[in-house]
């Protein structure tokens, strides 16, 4: 795009860095989240409760995210109701002076020594503040346009 001259980042030096990548990544999140809930409630305007539900069922695989041409900015996101973080691969990158270079694989969380420590973390939150954990069912309702 700015090899064409198509692009419009000001400070073409920073194409690359952590804060455009950022931006790349949560743009596709976006978007994607959106294209999930117009797919099942219709090519309109959403509600914030449509866009909420769209990002709860936002599944981008390997292969979703090599096809929108963002291969090596993340793995995959799969994202549930309660679960916001998705798959939760990281990479380590290392500063060399100049730039920061990727020095590792993709590397997944331990799910079951984190999970039971989230659950309860939340918990524990909920009761602090009085709050009703949501289960599937609420996470599955959505609001008809206009109620919310």
């Amino acid at each position: 795009m700015y090899g064409a001259g198509q692009g419009n980042l000001a400070d073409q030096t920073r194409i690359g860095s952590v804060y455009h990548n950022l931006g790349i990544v949560n743009g596709i999140l976006n978007v994607e989240a959106v294209r999930i809930a117009q797919e099942k409630f219709g090519p309109r305007t959403l509600t914030g409760d449509e866009v909420r539900w769209g990002f709860e069922h936002l599944q981008l695989t390997p292969a979703r995210v090599k096809e929108l041409g963002a291969e090596n900015l993340f793995h995959s996101i799969n994202v549930t109701w309660d679960n916001h973080e998705g798959d939760g691969y990281v990479t380590f990158q290392q500063w060399d002076g100049k730039k920061w270079n990727v020095v590792s694989d993709w590397i997944a969380p331990d799910w079951a020594l984190l999970r039971p420590i989230i659950e309860k973390s939340a918990q524990a939150y909920a009761t602090e503040k009085g709050l009703t954990l949501r289960t599937a069912a609420d996470a599955e309702t959505v609001a008809a346009p206009g109620t919310n």
